[in-house]
């Protein structure tokens, strides 16, 4: 029973990029593995940018800095 689990910054990937993680990734575990898709659970976390950082600095204060003229960093699409 394979378990994917998939983490990204919240807001980045619209609902049909999400659906397409979780189909490519269920694609690649029946082909590589030759797993039964019913058994392959794949599980997409969306972290909340003022959790999640780099540099020593949360991604919101990255993506705000490298965008100063933009309200929200986060373009979302969904």
């Amino acid at each position: 029973m394979p378990y994917v689990k998939v983490e990204i910054a919240k807001g980045i990937a619209s609902v049909e990029q999400k659906r397409a993680v979780i189909r490519g990734m269920t694609d690649v575990l029946v082909k590589e593995l030759g797993r039964n898709p019913e058994y392959i659970f794949v599980v997409i976390d969306e972290i909340d940018t003022d959790n999640w950082g780099r540099k020593g600095q949360s991604l919101s204060e990255l993506w705000q800095s490298a965008n100063p003229d933009a309200a929200d960093p986060v373009t979302k699409t969904d």
